[in-house]
């Protein structure tokens, strides 16, 4: 048993040398900046909603481009808590079956709730980064796509791509500031043993 301390030195490890996701969320903003451009579009929400399917598969390749910018690390291969972060992220496809109900039953709420499941899945990484700004921006997204989903009509459905995108730029700036924090905390740790 891992204690205490050791704890939490894996986890401002996995902060620091991921840089708290930084990499994902900010793939994961142009991603729903391009959303935003797709439902403009004069197409039917069906049509808008297949579209974003292969919109977001782009998060990945942007991902690793922005890990290669960054010099973020995605395998620490001696930190147990590591592959909790990939489990964490597969935990999001099983939602994936509600989505695709949605967008086969009704298509004008998939964007609504591709953004609720976007939100919601970032809650565990506060715990995973030690990085709160995912908790509180998990709660805002989920609960501010619900609120806009339920008052905007069909036209104007680009306004809940705009906010997810919006949210992510504002969660990429407070995940920085958290990993700068964990940083200094971690450089304080004893030598870390590679």
């Amino acid at each position: 048993m891992l204690l205490e301390q050791q704890f939490a030195k894996l986890h401002l490890e996995l902060s620091v040398k991921a840089k708290n996701g930084l990499d994902f969320i900010l793939a994961a903003s142009i991603v729903w900046a391009a959303i935003v451009f797709v439902w403009t579009l004069p197409n039917p929400p069906g049509l808008n909603g297949f579209i974003t399917f292969f919109v977001g598969a782009v998060v990945l390749p942007l991902a690793w481009l922005f890990s290669k910018l960054l010099g973020t690390t995605w395998t620490i291969a001696h930190n147990p808590l590591q592959p909790l972060g990939l489990w964490l992220n597969f935990a999001q496809l099983l939602y994936f079956p509600i989505l695709l109900f949605m967008y086969s039953k009704h298509p004008a709420q998939f964007i609504m709730t591709y953004g609720i499941i976007t939100g919601a899945h970032f809650f565990p990484y506060a715990w995973f980064y030690k990085a709160k700004p995912y908790a509180v921006m998990a709660g805002i997204i989920a609960v501010g796509c619900l609120l806009l989903g339920l008052h905007t009509s069909e036209t104007n459905l680009y306004l809940l791509p705009v906010f997810v995108a919006c949210a992510l730029v504002l969660l990429s700036g407070l995940l920085y500031v958290s990993y700068r924090q964990n940083k200094q905390e971690y450089l304080l740790l004893p030598a870390q043993s590679e």
